[in-house]
């Protein structure tokens, strides 16, 4: 117990670290607007009357005004001119702390498992100057019986009033430089890295690549995974259980970490109401040949979250010569046509033919290609639109929009701002560099994006960038791989939620885990970037909230009401089911209630529904830990204090913010990781998420490999569970009972403990990746903390 109370005792005289330990939260003061529903403040649709101090931003809409101002009349309708003059100002003040951008500190309400007060935090020299002037309105504005009690001695009264956390108490808050310096706007770190949060939306997918919306009205939203699978979930976020379109043994794809293949694209036809029509974009195999084919499909008759599999109709097929840069976005734009994003082909350097085929224009690979897809239930699967600009061109493929193209992931239609509408149509996109850069354009009609003479604003093929006759188009924003390593586009945030982001294009990079955004300057027409990173301390202690995502991420979404999406993975290969969907939140502002209300036009399924579980628990003992700013010995106590408690059988859950402003940490689904050295142990494959249980996987010599055992007994389980901080193994799980870790090697095989060892490497075994067996006898443990299996 001294241990414990010596590391508590540093925890709580650490001025940098914020920790919810037992009950206790102990952080510097920092800006953390929430009002008692524990949302983020608003400005008011219309002007405040009563509480004006909160009129252009707060926590009430004129309705809670003027309920306020009701209370107010009623309460001072018991006093004469007198009492009136004296006590009208301090009655108004606490009344209208409901409204403050700071209420649910006031009212002590961060945690909505425990009563919120009924008046609020008084700063102590205000306390004893309202308690001298205005002690018999207490009880009229408090029905609170503690109060009450303490209503006749001042010091009691004005200590049951104290908050602990003084910084923000009324009045002083209102003074306070930290607290309302750029209050409203979106926070951002010294570095200019703007703070967001994050909402956990759909998990347990398999390189989720596409996130889609019908836009018929309900508000569905339809995630496809690399594997050929898409899924239907319902605006509560319910999934269904039978998935809306399953191709999975056409499409062509592995298990290899960074296939590129697979399914790809999805997009629903902007008159899909109507007519039932969905496209897609895949890979596929043919002979020995491998292509991208785009098909259409229509929606079941007799089930409106299922497609009809018999009605694929193939629109347009290209051959692809190398496994990589297959493109995949495909996309209706406001003109009604049918865009589709190819790559250049594979390979390094586009080396196909004598410019390569990004600036073939009879090639349509590397291109931006625009086809019109309506009415061809009779004739020609589509047409070419009259105004595509090398339609006339000797040579040219009339499909070709626009040209000069590497391997563009993830592309955007930009909805335009919400009143102006400017910037509506704007496509935007994300191509993916050789080995320098990564850029971001804007796609317009037959201009030249430079592939392979330039990556990005410099020159690639130095013979060919020369050429007079390039007349390519520069990015509007392009980085260098000591940022990231692959650019995946997002998208223009045009949604109701958060009026802060309107008009910032966010975008991300697959390798580095990088969050990044460009807002247009309107006068020089430049676009000014910066980076986004996750929010640390209070920023995002709002319930429902987290701060950390998963590295790769994959693709960006709209949902039906403009909402921003992103998807990542822990595992970047097509059949590891570690992928996320995350929504992004503004934790400085939000629209006022109600105008962002919508009824979503009601579905009929057939299908069981899956109710949706967050994999991010609430917390147990520990609830944020903000490890960008420990030290490296607070972070080696820390994990003491946490080893403790698991010893003791105290659950501790960990929500672990992004190590530096510029990379976030690189968080897989695979649980219980140590610090990375020779001999570390993690769990994977339980497919509900679970930290006891999984298929073992070992770190040896800078890489993760699987233990392949047929022998495989409850003393290696012992090692495994106690080197994870368990207390029992309770079963040791053979013949891959938590799946195949095919995308790894298997390193241990042959393993003999006699259940004390630190380590397996420790224990009897054949040499490091030597063995006799293969991924389908992949070893694993069940867990506990008590001597029994929770099934």
């Amino acid at each position: 117990m001294w241990y414990f109370c010596d590391i508590l005792g540093r925890v709580r005289h650490s001025p940098f670290i914020g920790l919810y330990l037992l009950g206790f939260w102990i952080a510097p003061v920092s800006l953390h607007p929430q009002c008692l529903d524990f949302k983020p403040p608003f400005k008011p649709q219309e002007d405040l009357q009563f509480c004006a101090m909160y009129r252009n931003f707060g926590c009430c809409d004129s309705a809670k005004d003027q309920e306020l101002m009701s209370k107010f009349y009623k309460i001072m309708d018991n006093f004469d001119n007198y009492g009136y003059a004296n006590c009208a100002g301090y009655v108004q003040d606490l009344l209208c702390q409901e409204c403050s951008p700071y209420a649910a500190h006031l009212f002590d309400a961060e945690d909505p498992s425990t009563p919120i007060r009924t008046l609020p935090g008084l700063c102590p020299d205000y306390c004893s100057q309202f308690w001298l002037k205005c002690r018999s309105t207490i009880t009229l504005l408090s029905d609170d019986l503690q109060l009450a009690q303490a209503e006749p001695d001042q010091v009691h009264f004005c200590q049951h009033l104290e908050l602990e956390d003084p910084d923000y108490c009324y009045p002083h808050l209102l003074s306070n430089e930290q607290l309302t310096q750029n209050l409203g706007h979106v926070l951002a770190d010294p570095e200019g890295c703007l703070q967001l949060c994050l909402e956990e939306v759909a998990n347990g997918l398999r390189n989720p690549l596409a996130m889609v919306h019908a836009n018929d009205g309900t508000h569905r939203f339809f995630i496809a995974e690399q594997v050929g699978l898409v899924w239907t979930y319902l605006p509560d976020r319910s999934k269904l259980e039978k998935p809306f379109l399953n191709i999975t043994k056409a499409v062509l794809t592995s298990p290899w970490e960074g296939d590129e293949r697979g399914f790809l694209g999805l997009t629903f036809h902007p008159n899909y109401k109507y007519n039932g029509k969905l496209y897609v974009y895949y890979s596929v195999e043919i002979g020995f040949d491998e292509r991208i084919r785009v098909s259409e499909f229509r929606v079941s008759p007799g089930d409106m979250n299922e497609v009809d599999h018999a009605s694929e109709r193939i629109i347009l097929e290209v051959d692809e010569p190398a496994s990589n840069h297959n493109g995949g976005m495909v996309m209706f734009a406001d003109d009604g046509y049918l865009y589709i994003f190819t790559g250049d082909g594979g390979m390094a350097g586009d080396p196909f033919g004598k410019y390569g085929n990004a600036q073939n224009k009879s090639a349509l690979l590397g291109k931006v290609l625009r086809i019109n897809v309506d009415d061809n239930d009779r004739g020609p699967l589509y047409r070419i639109p009259s105004d595509n600009p090398f339609v006339h061109e000797r040579g040219a493929r009339p499909e070709v929009y626009a040209y000069g193209v590497r391997n563009m992931w993830r592309c955007s239609v930009d909805r335009g701002d919400p009143l102006t509408k400017e910037g509506k149509g704007r496509i935007f996109c994300g191509d993916v560099g050789q080995n320098k850069f990564e850029e971001i354009d804007i796609i317009e009609k037959g201009r030249n994006y430079g592939w392979r003479a330039k990556e990005g604003f410099s020159c690639y093929d130095k013979k060919l960038c020369a050429n007079s006759s390039l007349d390519d188009v520069l990015p509007i924003y392009a980085y260098p791989h000591k940022m990231g390593k692959s650019v995946t586009g997002g998208y223009v945030y045009r949604g109701c939620e958060y009026p802060n982001l309107n008009g910032m294009y966010i975008f991300g990079d697959f390798m580095s885990g990088r969050m990044m955004n460009l807002q247009e300057n309107k006068n020089t027409g430049q676009w000014n970037y910066h980076e986004i990173c996750m929010g640390i301390g209070l920023t995002c202690a709002f319930p429902g909230l987290i701060n950390n995502y998963y590295q790769y991420i994959i693709s960006f979404a709209e949902d039906e009401a403009g909402e921003l999406y992103f998807m990542s993975t822990g595992v970047p290969s097509a059949t590891s089911p570690t992928g996320v969907v995350y929504k992004l939140v503004d934790p400085s502002r939000r629209a006022p209630p109600r105008q962002c209300h919508y009824d979503p036009l009601p579905v009929r399924v057939k299908s069981k529904l899956i109710k949706f579980r967050p994999k991010e628990s609430e917390y147990a003992g520990f609830q944020h830990i903000s490890q960008s700013v420990l030290s490296e010995s607070d972070k080696d106590w820390l994990q003491e204090l946490m080893d403790i408690l698991k010893e003791q059988g105290t659950a501790v859950v960990t929500t672990t913010l992004p190590q530096t402003t510029t990379k976030p940490p690189r968080h897989t689904r695979r649980k219980n990781r140590r610090k990375k050295g020779n001999g570390a142990v993690r769990l994977a494959g339980d497919e509900q998420g679970r930290d006891d249980r999984g298929r073992v996987e070992i770190f040896v010599n800078g890489e993760w490999g699987t233990v392949c055992d047929d022998l495989w007994n409850m003393k290696n389980a012992a090692v495994v569970c106690r080197q994870l901080g368990f207390r029992f193994a309770l079963k040791a799980s053979k013949h891959s009972e938590f799946g195949e870790g095919k995308s790894l090697r298997i390193l241990l095989d042959d393993v003999q403990c006699e259940g004390t060892e630190e380590s397996l490497l420790d224990c009897q075994h054949t040499d490091i990746g030597i063995h006799n067996c293969a991924h389908y006898e992949d070893a694993g443990v069940i867990c506990g903390n008590s001597d029994y299996v929770d099934a």
